[in-house]
């Protein structure tokens, strides 16, 4: 059995946010779910410029994880660019 997943100190986003590209129905789009922890450690290391121990330390979750939600945020973000996919971050409900 798995172990259950650390709480993380995330900012409010009341609501999910939603980005396609222009011209494309989003009927015809693939979705990729961008999860709000993964946003929030590329908002603090790429956008405010802490590195990941302070990220870490700013979420309450080791290093290791900031460099893990990093990777697959990235990932995402880059995908849903090259593959003109719909990118959704989950928001708090």
């Amino acid at each position: 059995m798995p172990r259950r997943r650390k709480n993380r100190n995330c900012r409010i986003l009341d609501g999910d946010r939603n980005f396609k590209p222009s011209g494309i129905p989003r009927s015809e789009l693939n979705k990729i779910i961008l999860d709000l922890d993964e946003f929030e450690a590329l908002r603090l290391c790429d956008y405010d410029g802490l590195n990941q121990i302070e990220a870490g330390e700013a979420l309450g979750v080791s290093r290791g994880t900031v460099q893990r939600l990093l990777l697959s945020g990235r990932k995402k973000i880059v995908e849903a660019i090259l593959d003109s996919n719909e990118l959704i971050i989950k928001g708090n409900h």
